[in-house]
């Protein structure tokens, strides 16, 4: 992407471990809300200048990095396994597909 603005790579948080980066707003709301119902302290960066750029626009384009202390990474990462695997949908037509009558 832009190696002079950074968002090529993710942001740098001294000590801590990055744990994910997500591009969407609801992608990032659901990574607090796991994070914090899993009791894991975490700090988010966005990228570039993301932060500017989501006040004015009311949306942020580079990315959003989690950062979490190097003890907790396993268990973020575990929590947060449900937004990088792809949802499985199934189709509930309501029918039971039963030849009974009502």
């Amino acid at each position: 992407m832009d190696r002079l603005f950074g968002l090529d790579s993710p942001a740098y948080a001294d000590g801590l471990a990055h744990v994910a980066e997500y591009g969407d707003p609801v992608s990032v709301a659901i990574a607090e809300e796991l994070l914090s119902e899993a009791g894991i302290p975490f700090l988010k960066k966005e990228r570039g200048s993301g932060t500017a750029v989501r006040i004015i626009t009311g949306s942020q384009p580079f990315g959003t990095d989690f950062f979490v202390r190097p003890e907790d990474l396993e268990k973020a990462t575990e929590t947060l396994l449900p937004l990088s695997e792809p949802a499985e949908y199934v189709y509930d037509d309501g029918d039971d597909n039963s030849d009974s009558e009502v």
